[in-house]
């Protein structure tokens, strides 16, 4: 081969190396503090809210989310029907400080009368008892779930 080539090669390996490098610091970054926001734009003022008569929960439908393992044991959540996130990003519904949490780990939503738990391509992965959760799958009350070293549970 010419010295050329070789030149060629070596520089497109090195470039490939450096894309590389580069790829990885940018993954354990958004890992570490979240991805980048947009920043808020004025807000408009709300119009107040209308007194709405609150729906009765229906018999043996989960109303919190209760932390009953690890650092934020006895944190509570009441439930809407907004979706749960959780992990360590800081707009999460329930920041994890977890190094075996990813920072987008996992969300719980409600959908049909039921709560579902959906892992969020986490490394490490979610659990629902002692089975790991591989696609959107319904939680019963009282069943633990495990992101991390917390460990939460759909309570009455």
């Amino acid at each position: 081969m010419s010295e050329l080539t070789l030149l060629l090669i070596r520089l497109a390996f090195l470039a490939v190396l450096w894309f590389f490098v580069i790829a990885a610091v940018g993954v354990i970054r958004t890992d570490l503090f979240g991805s980048r926001t947009a920043p808020a734009g004025p807000r408009k003022a709300a119009k107040p809210a209308k007194a709405v008569a609150k729906p009765k929960s229906k018999k043996g439908e989960p109303r919190q989310l209760i932390v009953t393992g690890g650092p934020l044991q006895g944190t509570t959540i009441d439930l809407t029907e907004t979706p749960i996130t959780i992990g360590r990003a800081n707009d999460a519904t329930l920041v994890v400080t977890d190094d075996y949490a990813s920072s987008r780990h996992a969300r719980l939503f409600p959908q049909d009368g039921q709560w579902i738990v959906e892992d969020l391509g986490s490394t490490n992965g979610t659990y629902l008892d002692r089975s790991k959760v591989t696609r959107p799958t319904p939680v019963p009350l009282g069943v633990p779930i495990r992101v991390g070293k917390t460990v939460i549970e759909l309570r009455k």
